[in-house]
């Protein structure tokens, strides 16, 4: 059965739909205040700032419209074989259908192209969802933060290796 979305990699003309989802998303989990990704200089220009060695954006389509994406890059400040799981949020549209656990593999895939050995992953208290999903494919809970990520309103921290 084919899936009813369909995930590729993020072009150009997606950015201003991936900035919007992830400004609309990320405040519904009081994620919007100092400290969160919601604020990264990249969420305006996601293709080009996922264009950089060993990193990949993705978006899933449904019906035709953006409706999530997810991606991996270096984690800032951490080990060289250390990636980070990075901006996978979905609108409520694109939840509940197999997109979270169809864009993790994607993304860990093209982590282990790269070459990293392990892939971190922030997020935060009352991201129930996203936490079940994370443990799900194998990641476990660390006790603090890894590299520098700047994501200092972020509670949660989680790790697998590749």
């Amino acid at each position: 059965m084919t899936p009813p979305f369909l995930i590729r990699p993020i072009e150009p003309r997606d950015d201003a739909a991936v900035a919007a989802i992830i400004r609309a998303v990320m405040p519904e989990f009081g994620a919007d205040g100092p400290g969160f990704a919601i604020h990264d200089p990249e969420v305006d220009g996601m293709h080009a700032a996922y264009a950089q060695p060993r990193s990949a954006y993705f978006v899933l389509e449904r019906d035709g419209a953006v409706a999530g994406g997810g991606g991996v890059a270096p984690l800032a400040g951490g080990d060289a074989d250390v990636c980070e799981l990075r901006k996978m949020y979905f609108l409520p549209a694109a939840r509940g259908i197999g997109a979270g656990p169809a864009m993790m593999e994607r993304c860990l895939g093209a982590a282990r192209g790269f070459g990293f050995r392990r892939c971190y992953i922030e997020t935060l208290t009352g991201m129930d969802a996203a936490q079940a999903l994370y443990r799900r494919h194998g990641f476990a809970p660390l006790c603090a933060p890894m590299g520098g990520t700047g994501h200092h309103g972020c509670d949660r921290f989680y790790i697998r290796d590749l």
